[in-house]
């Protein structure tokens, strides 16, 4: 059991980092030379980027339960 949970961690451990890696990141350097702040506009995830989203949402999960079921056997 044990060898399967670890498994379960390392697939979802680089599927997790592919899918945070594949996120656009808005705020990068144009935030610190003066770009749009924390009050800049704000708009709907949708596409690719939304499904990105929910992607890293359930492999934190998956990562985090079998964390937590790896500890506990």
């Amino acid at each position: 059991m044990k060898e399967i949970l670890s498994l379960v961690q390392i697939i979802s451990s680089v599927l997790l980092i592919v899918v945070i890696l594949l996120q656009n990141r808005e705020g990068g350097v144009s935030g610190i030379l003066g770009g749009e702040g924390v009050g800049g506009s704000f708009y709907t995830k949708r596409g690719i980027e939304k499904s990105l989203l929910y992607a890293t949402i359930i492999l934190a999960v998956i990562f985090v339960g079998s964390a937590i079921l790896s500890f506990l056997s």
